[in-house]
């Protein structure tokens, strides 16, 4: 009985190795995996007000909400000025229409899009905001939504907060790519997968009628540059990433505000 010709050889060769690097790359990233899901991240600060009125006595009043994951929260910060909402809040007190803001958020940390209906029901609770900042996806890639479900969860809660007459600006999935706190190659997958849901919302909240702000094109490169834009954990920004992704979505935030009635 003869052996394999050397072509054949190869060929076999080549395929084990391909297999084994496979199965050695995949394993590797559970392995991440498991070590990102088990790591100590920074916890909601139970200090932190979730409603604030910022501004001058007597300013146009704008009633801004917040809806989403721990970055609606300010998972990260100790203080509510160094919170994207209390950012966006002292950003509008101080800019040229100079608004009075009454800021509340109903962001859940942990949130998926799935989670925006309930949220969306509180935020409606009671007098109706001008203004509404959604920001989510984060978890959903990380629970390996698929994009398109995800997206159209976050459709639905734009439509509905359009519908009662609420100006809706959404900072789509940032880039995870940037986040210390998950090592490479996973760290390169979330990125993509990330970049992925971003696409999905961006499509579902124009149809909704909502406002898109790409928040992974237009401060991923600084997050990936500064270590300093993460909080202790290395997942969750610091006062200095909030304050990187409040200047981001401001302009589409003040256009809104400027079509709410000055009540």
């Amino acid at each position: 009985m003869t052996g394999l010709p050397p072509r054949a050889r190869a060929a076999r060769t080549a395929a084990f190795s391909l297999l084994a690097g496979t199965i050695g790359g995949a394993a590797v990233l559970v392995g991440q995996a498991v070590v990102a899901r088990n790591r100590r991240y920074a916890q909601p600060e139970l200090g932190l007000a979730l409603r604030a009125t910022v501004g001058r006595a007597g300013a146009p009043p704008l009633r801004l909400v917040l809806l989403g994951d721990s970055s609606a929260l300010g998972v990260g910060v100790d203080r509510l000025g160094d919170t994207i909402g209390g950012q966006l809040a002292e950003l509008l007190a101080e800019g040229s229409a100079g608004r009075r803001v009454h800021l509340s958020s109903v962001g859940v940390s942990g949130s998926r899009s799935t989670d925006l209906a309930t949220q969306v029901a509180r935020a409606l609770l009671g007098e109706r905001p001008d203004v509404a900042v959604i920001l989510v996806g984060a978890n959903d890639v990380t629970d390996m939504r698929r994009p398109t479900e995800a997206a159209a969860y976050l459709g639905a809660a734009v439509h509905r907060l359009r519908q009662a007459g609420v100006e809706v600006v959404v900072g789509t999935c940032p880039d995870l790519g940037a986040v210390r706190a998950i090592a490479p190659p996973l760290r390169q997958v979330v990125g993509w997968a990330g970049r992925r849901v971003a696409r999905a919302q961006t499509g579902a909240v124009l149809d909704a009628g909502g406002t898109v702000v790409d928040l992974a094109t237009e401060t991923g490169p600084v997050f990936r540059a500064d270590a300093g834009t993460f909080c202790h954990d290395g997942y969750h920004p610091s006062a200095d990433g909030y304050r990187v992704w409040a200047h981001a979505l401001l302009p589409a935030v003040a256009a809104a505000a400027a079509v709410t009635p000055r009540r």
